[in-house]
């Protein structure tokens, strides 16, 4: 029986109709948040991302499109691995793994930023020369934080040891021994300031090879757009600025799959989460249509 005037259904971006078979895209929820090391919550994010997804317009009037024709299906959660964060990392890379032998650009939400290796892991396993393109606050290039190489403060330590090439932009909270080692693979908040976007984006691209793995960390945008997360830091990008690199960035690459994470919702303020929503489906336009 289908209930008459039913609202949306609860998936990403409230689509009818979708099947796994059919969509390219493949959205897959992870509710983990167990390393986060000062602000908590974001175990809610994914289903938060969802909820405020399905009240957006499809059609994206700067494509002229309307990105989820492409087909976006959307799974249950991944059920948390409370024993070790490196357990949760591979359960992640598994199911992600399955995603892409289907030959579908699997979709994260997170949860805290660890969620991003397991994609990252499955990415370099199935893909030949795949680079990652951070956006972060922070460099997350700590080789240990809390005892564990897993934690969200590690991520793109553990990503370099799998991908060669790695750019991290945004960052404007880092630590000494990262800044030395990691000098010419980062752009500083500083230089998005500094400089033309079409320079920074040119610059992002020439250091990435052709198959990418996006990774979002929400605290890379300012507190004034994106106060919900664990570890906001001031005078951060703005969602323009962030759209407007990756339109360029994406174009031309092959977008093997992404994540976006740490979104910490609070309650009350739902401008936040759409933010998220809408970023997720400018991703999913951009990485189609070649402008």
């Amino acid at each position: 029986m289908r209930i008459l005037n039913a609202t949306s259904p609860i998936n990403l971006f409230g689509l009818e109709g979708q099947s796994y078979e059919k969509a390219n895209f493949i959205a897959i929820p992870v509710p983990y948040d167990s390393t986060m090391s000062y602000g908590t919550g974001s175990r809610k994010g994914p289903m938060a991302i969802i909820e405020a997804s399905r009240h957006m317009e499809l059609y994206d009037e700067e494509l002229n499109s309307n990105p989820s024709d492409a087909g976006v299906f959307t799974t249950e959660e991944i059920e948390p691995d409370v024993d070790s964060p490196e357990k949760m990392v591979r359960r992640i890379s598994k199911e992600v793994g399955i995603v892409m032998d289907d030959g579908k650009i699997p979709i994260l939400f997170g949860g805290e930023h660890t969620i991003a290796l397991g994609g990252i892991y499955a990415a370099s396993e199935h893909y030949k020369d795949v680079s990652v393109l951070h956006f972060d606050a922070h460099s997350d290039s700590r080789g240990e934080f809390m005892g564990s190489k897993y934690s969200h403060a590690c991520i793109m330590s553990r990503a370099r040891e799998r991908c060669s090439k790695c750019v991290s932009v945004g960052v404007r909270s880092i630590d000494s021994e990262s800044a030395r080692l990691y000098k010419d693979s980062i752009i500083y908040m500083r230089d998005v300031r500094g400089g033309k976007i079409s320079d920074i984006s040119k610059r992002i691209s020439d250091m990435l090879s052709k198959n990418v793995y996006l990774t979002v960390d929400l605290d890379v945008l300012d507190p004034s757009e994106m106060p919900s997360v664990g570890t906001p830091e001031p005078d951060g990008m703005r969602y323009n600025q962030i759209t407007s690199i990756l339109k360029l960035v994406l174009h031309g690459k092959r977008l093997v799959g992404f994540d976006i994470s740490e979104l910490s919702p609070i309650p009350g303020i739902v401008a936040p989460d759409y933010l998220a929503a809408k970023l997720a489906y400018s991703i999913v336009g951009y990485s189609r249509k070649k402008v």
